[in-house]
């Protein structure tokens, strides 16, 4: 099974997913990370020299390639915006689970970060007109919504998607990832 987390930069989809694959012993996959790996290059890079529009494209591709991989993938923040990459994973049978945190909980994880080159270009205001556009997509194109409650520790997150998701799990496991 193909698991991915999407959802706004902060929302917690890689602090979630390490939980997440360690409860279902599956591996984590961070398509941010693959696309550093594959490029050579920093993400600030990658968009300083060769510019948003290419990195959407490997995006893209890296969600699509990664599909029918049995896996925990940790999305990048605009990786499930384009609806026909969204389709493919759903398409696949993947579930595509859309974490759902207020803008102010995002902002507080995302302010200072020098490797989000969205975060560094815009102001507070701009990053939340970005947040406010991108959810209604991030909604449509998810098969499966959590609101993330504030103060939730990740393994309790993680336990929800995978209620959530049908996933039955004996208690017993559960208690093995604290």
């Amino acid at each position: 099974m193909t698991i991915f987390l999407c959802g706004f930069m902060g929302c917690g989809k890689t602090t979630v997913g390490h939980e997440l694959s360690k409860q279902l012993n599956l591996p984590l996959i961070d398509t941010d990370e693959a696309i550093v790996i594959r490029e050579e290059m920093s993400i600030p890079e990658i968009f300083e020299k060769k510019g948003e529009p290419y990195f959407r494209k490997v995006e893209a591709e890296t969600v699509r390639s990664l599909c029918l991989k049995n896996a925990v993938v940790a999305c990048g923040g605009g990786a499930m915006l384009n609806a026909d990459t969204a389709a493919a994973a759903r398409e696949s049978g993947a579930a595509v689970i859309f974490i759902d945190v207020s803008f102010e909980e995002c902002y507080s994880r995302i302010k200072n970060d020098t490797n989000r080159p969205i975060v560094q270009k815009n102001t507070k205001e701009q990053l939340r007109e970005i947040f406010n556009s991108r959810s209604g997509i991030y909604r449509s194109n998810a098969t499966d919504i959590l609101a993330s409650y504030n103060g939730e520790l990740p393994e309790e997150t993680a336990k929800r998607i995978i209620e959530l998701l049908g996933i039955n799990m004996p208690e017993s496991a559960y208690q093995e990832t604290k």
